[in-house]
């Protein structure tokens, strides 16, 4: 698993595994980035369902719980194909923008 810290954000990635491994990893090194925002790119999977990116729902849920972002990346699934308790966007740049936006509405106490 690679951790890329950018100042607040951590941006996740691995290659060459399931997304049942992928998880696993992302549990056991969770309390590393617990306190930042977190970015999955999921772009190194080169099938992806919605029912995969669902997987993410528990640790996504625990994550925003402490007011902090967690955003997956990939152009497989749509964002329309999740719930909308969980981020998805086709890039990091919106993954990004996503978190800015949510640390602003945090500032501001929205």
């Amino acid at each position: 698993m690679i951790f890329d810290k950018e100042g607040t954000t951590t941006i996740v990635f691995q290659e060459n595994i399931s997304i049942q491994e992928f998880l696993k990893n992302l549990e056991s090194g969770y309390n590393k980035i617990k306190n930042d925002n977190i970015i999955i790119n999921l772009f190194s999977f080169s099938k992806l369902s919605s029912g995969d990116i669902l997987e993410f729902l528990p640790i996504s849920n625990r994550h925003r719980d402490t007011k902090k972002s967690f955003v997956l990346v990939t152009d497989k699934v749509s964002f329309d194909e999740v719930p909308e308790e969980l981020s998805v966007v086709p890039t990091i740049r919106e993954a990004k923008d996503i978190i800015e936006m949510e640390e602003i509405e945090r500032d501001l106490d929205l």
